[in-house]
């Protein structure tokens, strides 16, 4: 079982405070570190933009694509794999040189076009699955082909109430697909990260970390820092037995949850790219609320 490190926005736009997140990882035993690369106006539609202004200010989540190669290296040095999210095309040969393996975000997943051509990378995938039904993920799966696979159960609410956590749905997945299945946690709950291991066999424990609370994802109150990681290692080390049932089990039902539901809509559309859904953008208007 591997644990991945999501810095996600939490990096500042620094260099230096992105090379402590890879120190951090690498001290708290995460095997790998995970950025995101996008461009606000490669990732939401003018229609978007126009409504909500405010999403430019997101341009100070970007990360410099120049940054990868010495970000790639402090994480070799510290014997962690390096990894990234391309929310355009473009990113993925960008990317390519630097990464171990990718990451395809959830709200991305009904973008075949960009699964094809990380799948012609040849390099491994991780698989987010926020919000899909068992349907988007097989065609997911379909269009990336041959190339080795392992996805991720998640339920996009930021935070996810534990009893939304549904990790039933990590078995339904492995049983439909045959798959190495994994949790990416929005729960920031030792419990609920120790059930899906425990449990449910995950392959892969995706958390995202903040050094120090100050993160822009932190006040969402879905990030790990290093304390919190710790316990769950020491949870997970003491081996305790766990109970028949638990309330993150869920239905196993593999369907947006309830704390989802206003997220569905803003997925990527697969015609051009971008956010959120076409059937949306004629619906937005000046100050309608995200």
């Amino acid at each position: 079982m591997r644990f991945v490190a999501e810095v996600s926005s939490n990096h500042g736009r620094s260099l230096e405070r992105s090379l402590a997140f890879v120190d951090a990882a690498g001290k708290s035993g995460f095997d790998a570190v995970k950025f995101q690369q996008f461009r606000i106006d490669q990732l939401f539609a003018p229609e978007a933009l126009r409504a909500h202004p405010e999403l430019y200010e997101r341009k100070r989540w970007e990360l410099p694509a120049a940054w990868n190669a010495e970000l790639a290296a402090a994480a070799h040095a510290r014997g962690m794999r390096y990894a990234n999210t391309p929310f355009y095309l473009r990113a993925v040969a960008l990317l390519e040189p630097h990464v171990d393996f990718f990451k395809v975000a959830s709200y991305q997943i009904l973008w075949l076009e960009l699964l094809r051509e990380v799948a012609a990378t040849g390099k491994p995938v991780v698989l987010s699955t926020g919000m899909a039904t068992l349907d988007e993920v097989r065609a997911a799966v379909d269009a990336l082909g041959e190339v080795e696979v392992t996805l991720l159960h998640c339920v996009s609410g930021y935070p996810t109430p534990p009893e939304e956590a549904n990790l039933a749905a990590m078995a339904t997945l492995r049983d439909a697909f045959g798959l190495p299945v994994g949790w990416s946690d929005h729960t920031v709950d030792v419990d609920v990260v120790a059930r899906a291991v425990r449990r449910f066999d995950a392959a892969l424990i995706e958390l995202h970390f903040d050094l120090d609370g100050e993160g822009e994802e932190y006040p969402g109150g879905h990030c790990w820092l290093s304390d919190g990681v710790a316990r769950l290692r020491a949870k997970l080390a003491a081996g305790d037995v766990e109970p028949e049932t638990h309330a993150a089990d869920g239905d196993g039902v593999k369907a947006p949850r309830a704390c989802e539901l206003d997220e569905v809509e803003w997925r990527t559309d697969p015609s051009d790219g971008l956010r959120p859904l076409l059937a949306v953008r004629r619906t937005l208007a000046p100050g309608k609320p995200l």
